[in-house]
């Protein structure tokens, strides 16, 4: 059996996160314009790289029609100027979709098949509202009900974070909206310490005042605290504990990052800043989505011979806060670990679907690159219709 090269990342950048309305920061973009700004502005950051020496462009995103359509990995390396013998290919794997073109590109390296390879996902819930029975062009298959394959909850994202909270009544709404405020205020920790500076490349958008630059993520809601998540109601069942403020938003995004193997980076004199040692996708339960990091990290824990504690730092996508905390219980760590998303998550940040991952690779590539002595980190996160992955980095 061939041995398996080692496959680093070497940078990544993505867009400031914008809101899904009318007035948010891309409602007048095209989503597969703002996956070649990411493209472009990785390029311009590595300027040692020659872009004939990108052999692929992997692009995800969640609803592939329109501006995210036309096997957008190929269209939008034709957009940003790559050479026109870079090839390109989409997948889809929902919330885990930039995770699964890490993954799946970083494999592509492993066994030797390419040596440098451009990796990303874009999502423009704008133009591409999250599906649900109120959306037009929502049509799951009608047996999935009819036959009992899954129940009706399993269809809608938020019964299924209410589902997770009546399995686990421990995690109460007050625990939830404290862990919402906490992400809150570590995103406008990190935000003033820079952090996001390392990897947000601003962009030129078109608004109802003329063209601007945006260059913040606009979603996070500085100064939250729990009296004003106390007052959000829930729209997934009456009196139900998830709420606007302890979830997700909807957002537009789009992230990179740029792949190697080991030696071609040195021959090109790229810096290799991680490698990735393995990775898990599992499923779960359907309607019990957000339970699928607990799985997916415990068999990637188990594969690796490591235990929860040999991990420096976790990135876990906070699709909701029950999810997190429900993650944080099964494993021992406290509500406030410092070193589960320590520079705040999706609550405060937003959620574009299949850019997420990027978001969550960037940040734990920034983490281990400012503590000497960390060693390995993971990224996690659960995916609708009930999967889960982690995936594993050591620094270099």
């Amino acid at each position: 059996m061939t041995e398996l090269r080692d496959a680093v990342y070497v940078d990544g950048v993505r867009l400031p996160i914008g809101r899904s309305r009318p007035d948010g920061y891309y409602a007048s973009t095209r989503a597969d314009d703002m996956a070649v700004r990411t493209i472009r502005a990785l390029l311009e950051r590595n300027p040692l790289l020659d872009p004939a020496h990108v052999e692929d462009n992997v692009w995800a995103a969640t609803t592939q029609s329109g501006d995210q359509g036309l096997t957008i990995g190929r269209t939008t390396a034709i957009l940003a100027g790559l050479p026109k013998s870079v090839p390109g290919y989409a997948v889809d794997r929902m919330c885990a979709g930039a995770l699964t073109t890490i993954t799946s590109a970083a494999n592509a390296i492993r066994v030797g098949a390419q040596d440098v390879v451009i990796a990303g996902g874009v999502e423009h819930m704008g133009h591409h509202p999250l599906s649900g029975p109120a959306t037009p062009g929502f049509d799951p298959n009608p047996r999935f009900l009819s036959e009992q394959l899954v129940g009706a909850s399993a269809l809608v994202m938020g019964q299924t974070a209410e589902n997770l909270h009546d399995l686990h009544p421990e995690i109460t709404r007050e625990i939830a909206d404290t862990y919402a405020v906490q992400s809150q205020e570590r995103v406008a920790k990190a935000r003033a310490e820079g952090v996001f500076d390392s990897h947000v490349a601003p962009m030129v958008v078109w608004s109802g005042d003329g063209w601007r630059v945006v260059a913040e993520d606009e979603h996070p809601r500085p100064g939250t605290t729990l009296g004003d998540l106390a007052g959000l109601t829930s729209p997934f069942r009456p009196g139900g504990r998830v709420t606007a403020g302890n979830s997700a938003g909807l957002n537009d995004g789009a992230g990179c990052v740029l792949l190697a193997g080991r030696e071609a980076a040195a021959e090109l004199g790229l810096a290799g800043r991680m490698r990735l040692v393995d990775y898990v996708f599992v499923g779960v339960e359907p309607e019990m989505m957000g339970w699928g990091p607990v799985p997916a990290t415990e068999r990637l824990l188990a594969r690796t011979g490591l235990s929860v504690g040999d991990l420096d730092v976790i990135e876990v996508n906070e699709a909701f806060a029950v999810q997190c905390v429900a993650f944080l219980n099964h494993f021992g760590l406290p509500l406030d670990a410092p070193h589960v998303n320590p520079y705040g998550g999706a609550i405060a940040l937003g959620h574009p679907l299949a850019m997420s991952g990027a978001r969550l690779t960037h940040q734990l590539a920034h983490y281990l690159g400012a503590h000497d002595d960390a060693r390995y980190g993971m990224t996690t996160l659960c995916v609708g219709l009930g999967m889960g992955c982690s995936v594993l980095w050591e620094r270099i």
